[in-house]
């Protein structure tokens, strides 16, 4: 039966296609042609959780008590690890029943937070290019996004002195993310206290993404915002296990910071769904526990991939800047190509997946992102196709 009587909510007419969705659809097409794809588009870390997250969960299901509705607004230990992994990393000390909420992934809360906190028109900061949910969660609000366009002239970090003064005055919210995805760029404690230092002037909320914190490299320690004197008083910042214990598909995250606006947070949700399933917060809990050890060995893999790539590519023509953090590479497409020409070509030619720098807003254009989530036994074998192709940088 037809349903063209039916019209969707204008909000959704609002949103770009999703990229990767997209890009699924494309993988599908590809593999029916017999093409044996090496996917390098998403962030989706390769391998399994830790061992003993994984023990923890185990245990965890079979505690009875761990099968009915968790508490909206999280479990008491999970918080409080949320908390005591704070305090351990930044320094920072948290409110572990007011100042922290678990979350179904990063994604799921900063998408929510919108929705608790922006009306139609309201004037909301986001960069271009940034992740997605950065812009999609306002869009879905009904928000006029003003996008601050970032560039490598300016290593990718945001210049606050190119946003006009009456649009601050109107600014409701700043969306960033720091180290960066896509672009990998990583921001000094300076900037953080510019940001803060704006936001309480022009009265803004800041969310800061702080997901790809731990995966950092030669010697370089990211800053969270809440480090920063007076940010927790205008600020939250979200972070996830799915990049640093391979945990994407389990979906827990976490937010902290100002407990007002967490309150805010924590209120849309339970109107919305009923948290996480206890045995994942019981293994998040030992994930966060773990010892430093762990991320060490988390941060040389990727680091030699990191430099596996970089070297390789570098052959082929491309200079690419050796990041301090991220799992990702952030490349120049060739002169007179397009980012989804590019990807596409790529794609068709070679069976590798990577992504149009454009799916993350307009300044991305002329880019790609190439995911660090594939040995270097794979990676090799997409130089090796890459070079058969003629794929080079000209």
């Amino acid at each position: 039966m037809s349903l063209d009587w039916i019209s969707r909510a204008e909000r959704l007419d609002a949103l770009p296609p999703y990229v990767f969705a997209r890009l699924d659809e494309l993988k599908v097409r590809a593999r029916e042609q017999g093409l044996d794809l090496i996917d390098l588009g998403m962030g989706n870390p390769d391998g399994s959780a830790p061992q003993p997250v994984i023990e923890a969960a185990i245990a965890a299901l079979q505690d009875p008590h761990n099968h009915g509705y968790p508490p909206f607004e999280g479990t008491a230990s999970f918080r409080q690890a949320i908390t005591t992994w704070y305090q351990r990393c930044y320094g920072v000390e948290l409110n572990p029943d007011s100042e922290a909420l678990p979350l179904i992934g990063s994604k799921e809360g900063l998408g929510h937070l919108a929705l608790a906190y922006v009306n139609p028109g309201d004037v909301i900061l986001v960069p271009t290019p940034s992740y997605p949910a950065h812009f999609r969660g306002p869009l879905i609000a009904g928000a006029k996004i003003y996008s601050i366009h970032l560039s490598a002239e300016q290593n990718w970090l945001i210049d606050l002195t190119t946003i006009p003064e009456d649009v601050a005055q109107q600014a409701k919210m700043l969306y960033f993310n720091y180290p960066n995805n896509p672009t990998t760029a990583t921001a000094p404690r300076e900037f953080y206290e510019e940001v803060v230092k704006f936001a309480r002037h022009y009265e803004i909320l800041l969310v800061h993404d702080l997901c790809y914190a731990e995966l950092a490299f030669d010697g370089y320690q990211p800053t969270s915002l809440l480090e920063i004197p007076g940010a927790k008083e205008i600020g939250v910042e979200f972070h996830t296990l799915s990049k640093t214990y391979n945990m994407a598909g389990w979906r827990v995250g976490f937010v902290v910071g100002n407990s007002d606006v967490i309150q805010g947070l924590r209120t849309l949700k339970t109107n919305l769904d009923y948290g996480i399933f206890s045995a994942i917060q019981k293994a998040a809990e030992t994930a966060l526990q773990l010892p430093d050890k762990y991320i060490q060995e988390v941060q040389q893999r990727y680091r030699t991939r990191r430099d596996f790539l970089i070297k390789g590519l570098g052959e082929l023509g491309w200079e690419i800047p050796i990041s301090k953090a991220t799992m990702y590479l952030w490349i120049k497409t060739p002169m007179g190509q397009g980012s989804t020409e590019f990807a596409l070509d790529v794609l068709q030619q070679t069976g590798v997946v990577i992504t149009p720098g454009n799916a993350f807003g307009e300044a991305g254009e002329g880019y790609v992102r190439i995911s660090l989530i594939a040995d270097c036994d794979r990676l090799g074998e997409v130089l090796r196709r890459f070079k058969q192709a003629g794929i080079r940088y000209q």
